[in-house]
């Protein structure tokens, strides 16, 4: 297989006018991504995307809310276009027909890896505040800006994220899980999805959001906070967005005080209700829960160690999380 996806990786790139120097592996995730080298030294990242989960049409929707990000001053990938003026090639990968697209590369690390060099708590609280700063810009735009026809992405509504067929899968039904797990999760899913159905929609706090904005979605460019992983990006919950950008630290003692920091830091620029901030517990439950579906779905990347540790998570939290509802 890995032979494989070179070949298409090779065979992808000749829809762009670059003269390839050197091509590598970089992740197998959501997507099968490389970094490209051309001799005229530009870098690049080329992105196989998977065939079932966006659709041409939902793809160039990405490209159109990017382009609209970075002319409201927010610091996102840049397309390159192919040599026929399109966003997209087609290329085949093991038998599957996938899109690819090309980005310029920005070289720097990743937010994740910067704290984890500098685990001081004030300095993490910096860091956390500035994701907060660029989250509420990203808001800002969104809800500012007219869709524009023929606009395509999912809904990370109640259905979308807790529906008989969320957009990450049926997670209860998980082949990691055992027959009592199965039966948790389902009771667990029907009344997330009563609890969010009756949230309602309004434009304060939902609009179209990353929806993948944690720390390893944002790279240190010099001075620059440049915003990665557009892939998941939908119409969902503001405090849905919180949530994700705080799910790798749900274990950490000091998770309070750097929630604080980034509300902080979007305060700076846009407002939030504290009802919407109190919200970030249930949406942190439904990220674990539509992270096990996720993995579910994706048996080639071998997580079941983690959906594990997904489930204590969900076991530990949901009955103190859901009596607030109640």
């Amino acid at each position: 297989m890995p032979d494989e996806r070179l070949r298409a990786a090779r065979e992808a790139l000749r829809a762009w006018e670059l003269e390839v120097k050197d091509i590598r592996l970089v992740s197998v995730t959501e997507n099968i991504a490389f970094r490209v080298d051309d001799r005229a030294g530009g870098r690049y990242v080329l992105r196989l995307h998977r065939p079932w989960y966006h659709d041409l049409d939902e793809l160039i929707s990405e490209q159109t809310w990017t382009a609209a990000l970075r002319e409201a001053g927010v610091d996102v990938p840049v397309p390159v276009i192919t040599r026929n003026g399109q966003g997209y090639a087609r290329v085949e990968v093991a038998g599957e027909r996938r899109y690819a697209g090309l980005l310029e590369w920005v070289d720097g690390p990743t937010m994740h890896d910067v704290m984890r060099r500098n685990d001081d708590p004030v300095f993490v609280g910096q860091c956390f505040a500035q994701l907060g700063e660029i989250m509420a810009s990203i808001h800002n735009q969104s809800a500012a800006w007219t869709i524009p026809p023929g606009f395509r992405r999912q809904r990370l509504d109640a259905d979308g994220l807790m529906g008989e067929q969320p957009f990450w899968g049926r997670f209860w039904e998980s082949p990691h899980l055992d027959a009592g797990e199965r039966t948790r999760l389902a009771t667990l899913r029907a009344t997330v999805h009563r609890i969010l159905t009756a949230y309602g929609t309004e434009h304060r706090t939902f609009g179209l959001i990353h929806a993948d904005l944690h720390p390893n979605n944002v790279i240190e460019n010099g001075e620059t906070l440049h915003v990665i992983d557009f892939d998941d990006a939908g119409f969902g919950w503001h405090a849905y967005d919180f949530a994700v950008a705080l799910s790798h630290l749900q274990r950490d003692h000091r998770v309070d005080e750097f929630t604080g920091a980034m509300i902080d830091g979007y305060r700076k620029h846009r407002a939030v209700a504290d009802e919407t901030v109190a919200r970030i517990p249930l949406f942190l439950l439904v990220r674990n829960l539509a992270s096990i579906g996720w993995i579910a779905a994706r048996p080639e990347l071998d997580h079941g160690d983690r959906t594990a540790w997904l489930v204590r998570l969900v076991e530990d939290s949901a009955d103190r999380v859901l009596a607030r509802y109640r």
